[in-house]
Parts: structure tokens; sequence; C-alpha cells
């Protein structure tokens, strides 16, 4: 799972352990308490803030609420905007990102597959999860605008903190303004504390409201709501500890990239993805990654959209990644001489085409 390895500092994680007695034996905050708090670090309105126990909990009531017949959902992304509604029953229109775009959204293809298949809501992830691909703000803002017809849009900005590309990514704002649009965050990875099951929805205050009736009073816990309260003071940690998770990305994807049999594609989210030449097996990999060098990857081959031609690479500091290269060169390296014996020219020609780089691939600072 993505997590912020440079945050909380070592400091927070000290203030942390001296207030854990009090914020486990304590009742924790009601979900206006919590909510108000939060909506002061959003500059936002607390009636279009909803606190939950983690997107997920979103998630299921939103589908609840308001996805009565289908939900359009670009593929390959989080599962959890496919088996939710399909557990309940609901028809989920599967929007395929093509390969040969580099998993591009193409917002205008979307919108025309949205209206052909009569879909009556619609998801989109920004940045996307698996693959790490970016919607500029305008280009989302208009999807919202084309889809004001629909029962709800929602769109899941779960790794929207370490976008780099754009200085003020989230259309949290705006979706308050909107009647059917919801904007869903799940800041724990951000902020290193997945743990910590911490989430929230921002819409407008009718459909905020409907949400917030249909969750328990007390949804929060108490390690949770200390996490809020620590991280008004550590706002400039927080922010460099961002801009490191940006650089990390940056130089992790081209050490990859050094790499004949690895294509990697541009990421603004917290992971990468990585294709892998035709003749290399991704289960193979992912197990001498973990046998041989005690690194965990994920291959995609559970993924609709995806195959095990692909891996799911955590954005790591650069002593992890020189452990993911070096595991995946010597299981490369055992590998050659079969594959040189049955082609000469196998080592050039089965490396991969080189995905398209994106335009966001460069490090910006905050």
């Amino acid at each position: 799972m993505p997590c912020n390895p440079h945050f909380p500092t070592p400091e927070m994680f000290a203030q942390l352990a001296a207030g854990l007695e009090g914020a486990l034996k304590r009742q924790p905050g009601d979900a206006a308490a919590v909510t108000a708090q939060l909506a002061r670090a959003l500059r936002l309105n607390p009636a279009t803030v909803v606190v939950a126990n983690g997107s997920t909990e979103l998630v299921t009531w939103l589908d609840q609420l308001w996805v009565t017949e289908s939900v359009a959902v670009p593929v390959p992304t989080a599962s959890r905007w496919i088996d939710r509604p399909m557990d309940s029953g609901k028809r989920v229109d599967l929007f395929p990102l093509r390969e040969q775009d580099a998993f591009e959204l193409d917002v205008d293809r979307y919108l025309a597959f949205i209206r052909a298949r009569g879909s009556r809501a619609a998801v989109l992830r920004n940045p996307n999860d698996p693959d790490g691909g970016y919607v500029p703000r305008r280009e989302v803002l208009r999807f919202l605008d084309e889809l004001a017809d629909l029962d709800l849009v929602v769109v899941d900005e779960t790794s929207i903190e370490v976008v780099d590309t754009e200085h003020n990514p989230s259309v949290a704002a705006e979706a308050a303004l909107r009647p059917n649009v919801a904007v869903v965050a799940s800041p724990g990875t951000s902020l290193g504390l997945p743990g910590a099951r911490f989430g929230y929805l921002v819409a407008n205050p009718a459909l905020a409201a409907t949400v917030r009736r249909a969750l328990p009073r007390w949804n929060v816990n108490g390690l949770a709501e200390a996490l809020l309260g620590l991280l008004a003071q550590h706002r400039p940690a927080y922010r460099e500890s961002l801009r490191l998770v940006a650089r990390d990305r940056f130089a992790m994807g081209v050490e990859l990239a050094r790499i004949p049999e690895l294509g990697v594609y541009s990421s603004q989210a917290d992971v990468l993805l990585v294709r892998l030449a035709d003749d290399v097996d991704g289960a193979e990999l992912r197990e001498h990654l973990w046998s041989r060098h005690g690194v965990l990857v994920h291959d995609c081959a559970d993924q609709l959209g995806l195959s095990s031609q692909f891996l799911r690479l955590v954005v790591r500091p650069a002593p992890d990644v020189a452990r993911l290269t070096e595991g995946i060169r010597t299981f490369l390296l055992a590998r050659r001489p079969r594959r040189e014996r049955r082609d000469p020219a196998s080592a050039q020609l089965s490396a991969i085409p080189r995905p398209r780089p994106r335009p966001d691939l460069r490090p910006s600072s905050r």
C-alpha cells in the first residue's frame, strides 16, 4: 500500500506516542467536531464536508444512496469503484483506458462512452491508480459541467496531495457548488498513516447532509482525530514531505527506465505502473523479488484492463529503489542466457516499446 515515508516526522511520532494513552482512553469527538476541525484545515464550509472511517465507507454509502441503475468507471482503476456497485446489483459500464495511449484518460472519449451507454453515474479517479495518470483540473471541471444531468459524478482524489504538476489540483471547492458532484479523499497514505483510517467527502450541503445522516455520529477514531490536530501544527513539514515524495517518484521512474525490459509510465500519484517485456512473467518476477530480496510488489493479473505483464510499484526512497532494481536485474540476468539461446537478438527485440511519456513527468517545486 502507498504510504508517505517522509511523514509523520520523528517529532510528530514522539508527540503521537506521548498522547496515545489519552487518545485511546477518552471518547473521541463526534462527527460534527471532527468535521469542523477538518473544514478549517481544508478552508471549506463545514456543511459541505463529511468525515468517515476511510473513504471505503463513503464509497459504500454513495453507491447505496445515489447509484440506482448504472455507473461508468474507467479501467484500470481502484477495484472498490467496480466491486461495490456490482455487489449491490448495479450495472457497471467499464471504459477501457488504452495501452497505446499510455492509459491516459481522454475526457471526450469518456463522455461519449457515458452517453452511449446511458450511465446514470460516473467515477473519475484523479490521479488514477495503478498508472498514476492525471487529468488537468480544467478538464475535470469541464467533465463535471458536461455531466450536470447525471444522478452522481464522483471524483476520487485519494492521491491528490502528491500531484505536483499543478499548484492547486483539487476540485473540492467547485464540487461544493454543484448539485450532483462528490469529491472523495482518503489522505491517510499521503499523511503516512493509512492505519488511522480516515477519509472525507466534499459536496453541496444537501448531498453532504444526506450522507452525514447515514453515518454513525461517532465514526472517526481517536487516533485519526489526534493526527488531525497535530497536522495543524506541522503543515510546513507535511508540505516538505510531499515535495520529497514527488522527488522520489521522478528518481524512481528514471532508475526503472534504465532497465531495457521495463516500460515505465509517467505518474502523478504515489505509485508507478511498469510494463514488462513480453517474455517476462510478472508473477515469476514478483515471487523472485519477495523470496530473494524481501521486496513486495503487485503484479496486475487481478486488475481489470491489465495483466501479469504489468507491475504496480509503490513510490519509495532511493535505498528501497536500489533493492528493487537490483532484484529485477538479478532476475533478468538469470533468464537472459535462456532467452538469447532462443533468439540471439532477443535481448533487444523483447524489450517493449516505450510508453509515450506524459507531459507531467518533470517534478516541480511546491
